[in-house]
Parts: structure tokens; C-alpha cells; sequence
């Protein structure tokens, strides 16, 4: 697996991280996340002699989306999302354009996906975790073979994403983490929307705390 972490300049202040993945023997890749800043995305996708196939959306926010249309447009690739997020895509009052100064990104999704769909890149295979609580469409990508999660905005190091946000949910959001994350493999990368990356060894505490009290 080829793996490059490109940070996209948003209005939102701090980079959102967009992903590339790629099979080093067919050459097929997916990028995961592309907010903005297409011409630097479309570049390394090049470099790589990319056979772009698919588009990943963790969720439907602005601050992740804003190079979708010109990326397609270029490369082609399959605009994947959650279903409860897909429809979102067009609400700017869930995509918060207005909120983080950007114009409402027209996009149609081809494809909808649900918790324990698998995506295939090449031979390298990766399962589809719905993780509500950030929106209720967000999801986390895992791929087994490489230990590798890219979680979006739901969990970052330390801490976990904003919940009260359209269609937010606290109690959703540290459900999704403690039960359909931290039950990974201690050794698991996670890669996160925004930030640097982290270990699930070093994010179990937090939520072990956050947990029901044993009587």
C-alpha cells in the first residue's frame, strides 16, 4: 500500500487531512476526504499514475468536500458515502458552507454505503464502520491487513469530534467510539479528519473512563 497525507488549507483554520491510498500493483487508488485545494490532490495522483476509483467521504461537512467536483471531474472515481449522509450533501444547513465562508458544493453521490460494506482498492480490502455522533451518517474506513483506521471527524488523538453540530449526537458519538472502535486491535493507526494520527492504545483510557461504572 502506497499511503500520502496531504493537509488541505480549509477556511476553518486548522488543515483538513485528505488521504490518498493506493495498490502499488494495479495502481488503483482512492482518496479519502479531498476538501479543497484540488490542483495539490490532482498533482500527487499523478505522480503516482493513479487509476482513480473511488472518492471517500468520512460525512458530508464543507471542510471535506470542497475538492470533490474538480477531482471527479479530472480523474473520475465513485463519490462514496454514508446513506444518511448523502442526502445531506446538499443541505447547507448540514454541510455548513454558509457557517465556514465556502459556496455550497453541488454534489451527487454514486454510490451510498452502510455500516460493513467492504471497499476494495486492488488486493487491499476495507470494511465500512457507521459511526454517528459527529453527523448521523459519519463513518470510519478499516482496512485489517494494514492495521490502519481513517476515522473522519469522529475520534481524534485525545479527544472526539464536535457533537453539537445538525444532526450531532453526544451519546451517539461515544457509543460509536467505545464500542465500534476501541474493540480494534490495540495496535490499530488511526488517522483523523484533522490532527496528527494516534494508536488505539493511547485513546482506550479516555473512554474507559467515560464508561458505565462497574457495581
Amino acid at each position: 500500500m502506497i499511503l500520502k497525507v496531504l493537509k488541505i488549507n480549509t477556511n476553518m483554520g486548522e488543515p483538513t487531512n485528505c488521504y490518498l491510498i493506493q495498490d502499488e500493483k494495479t495502481k488503483e487508488a482512492m482518496v479519502i476526504d479531498p476538501a479543497g485545494e484540488a490542483d495539490k490532490i490532482l498533482e500527487m495522483l499523478t505522480i503516482l499514475e493513479a487509476k482513480l476509483k473511488y472518492i471517500y467521504l468520512t460525512h458530508c461537512h464543507g471542510d471535506h468536500i470542497g475538492g470533490v467536483k474538480e477531482v471527479k471531474e479530472k480523474m473520475g472515481g465513485k463519490v462514496l458515502i454514508h446513506r444518511m449522509d448523502a442526502e445531506g450533501l446538499k443541505d447547507r444547513n448540514i454541510t455548513l458552507t454558509d457557517y465556514i465562508g465556502m459556496h455550497q458544493v453541488e454534489l451527487e453521490a454514486d454510490s451510498r454505503v452502510d455500516d460493513g460494506d467492504l471497499i476494495h482498492i486492488g488486493e487491499i480490502e476495507f470494511t465500512v464502520i457507521h459511526t454517528p455522533g459527529h453527523t448521523k451518517g459519519s463513518t470510519c474506513l478499516y482496512c485489517k491487513q494494514e492495521k490502519m483506521l481513517f476515522s473522519g471527524d469522529t475520534i481524534f488523538h485525545g479527544t472526539w469530534g464536535r457533537t453539537d453540530l445538525p444532526t450531532g449526537s453526544f451519546e451517539e458519538m461515544i457509543h460509536s467510539i467505545s464500542y465500534k472502535l476501541m474493540v480494534l486491535p490495540d495496535d490499530v493507526i488511526i488517522y483523523p479528519g484533522h490532527g496528527k494520527s494516534t494508536m488505539v492504545r493511547e485513546e482506550e483510557p479516555i473512554y474507559l473512563e467515560l464508561g458505565p461504572r462497574k457495581l
